[in-house]
């Protein structure tokens, strides 16, 4: 867990902002962010895609995880386990369960995968540079520092903000795509 006092304060504040956004404007967001993936290059073309499964106010990603499966993409979702996060390959909703943190994730027998061409994360704050602000527990940093992939944060405007402070171990996002833009960072 990340004990940096300022960042744990950004934290909360913006999970404040995002946890009061109605759910009809998230969804309308969601629908707005997954047309804009469908135009991106890198993500159009990628046939192993890692995606997570929403969980509070998070971008909602079933609408994005069904229309992949539908083309015939390879949909992997990430399972935790013990301090490691693995990505396992779904071939629909059957193939989940409530897992840590109370999250769906991939059943047991799902294969696992971690070579993926894009990954989906999921976002509480970020900045223009690429600069990500996760839960903290650095799930995601710890997988993206070992299998190099393309990223792709996805998060309301609102949640980017002007600096996020950086981390050594933290990862920066290729790509940013929220409700109105798509922005390919300076990484």
């Amino acid at each position: 867990m990340d004990k940096n006092p300022e960042k744990e304060s950004l934290r909360n504040r913006l999970l404040e902002t995002r946890d009061n956004t109605s759910f009809d404007l998230l969804k309308i967001a969601s629908g707005n962010i997954q047309k804009k993936l469908r135009k991106m290059y890198a993500f159009k073309n990628a046939q192993r895609i890692g995606v997570y499964y929403p969980i509070g106010s998070e971008i909602f990603t079933q609408d994005i995880i069904q229309e992949l499966i539908s083309q015939g993409k390879e949909v992997f979702l990430p399972k935790v386990t013990g301090k490691t996060m693995e990505f396992r390959k779904i071939v629909d909703f059957s193939s989940l369960e409530h897992g840590s943190f109370d999250i769906m994730e991939p059943k047991d027998d799902c294969p696992v995968n971690n070579n993926l061409d894009v990954i989906l994360v999921p976002t509480v704050g970020i900045d223009h540079s690429g600069v990500r602000l996760g839960y903290g527990y650095g799930f995601y940093d710890k997988f993206l520092a070992e299998n190099k992939t393309t990223t792709i944060s996805l998060t309301l405007e609102k949640q980017i903000i002007k600096k996020i402070p950086k981390s050594d171990h933290d990862v920066l996002m290729d790509w940013i795509v929220t409700e109105d833009q798509m922005i390919q960072t300076q990484r």
